[in-house]
């Protein structure tokens, strides 16, 4: 069926993000950094992996410098909590780019954004 085009069109109008939620902006930045936390783990594990197999160079550096098994432990820890502390640091982030926002918007005006 044919429509013609001035009965279809919508009109676009322009709206202004006044205000965004602090503490929901700072939940929604906490998960979406913990999944990206999720996404470097894998890597600390391997980083882990090949350090904990790496040989010392020398014994005298060897009686001072930790063990690389050791250090592939710290490594592969870290990563388990590379998604608590990149949630944490989210949330945080989240809840005062929020707060700036809010204040910048009301001297400037807030972004403007075009809506059907």
């Amino acid at each position: 069926m044919f429509v013609p085009d001035a009965i279809c069109h919508i009109r676009e109008m322009k709206r202004r993000i006044k205000r965004i939620a602090p503490l929901q902006t700072g939940k929604m930045l906490g998960a979406l950094y913990a999944c990206i936390g999720l996404i470097v783990l894998p890597f600390f594990a391997l980083g882990a992996l090949a350090g904990a197999f790496v040989p010392h160079a020398s014994s005298a550096q060897a009686s001072s410098a930790p063990s690389s098994a050791l250090m592939g432990g710290v490594m592969l820890f870290v990563g388990i909590l590379a998604p608590i502390i990149y949630g944490v640091m989210g949330f945080i982030g989240g809840v005062i780019m929020a707060a700036l926002y809010n204040l910048f918007a009301r001297w400037i005006g807030g972004i403007e954004v075009e809506v059907e």
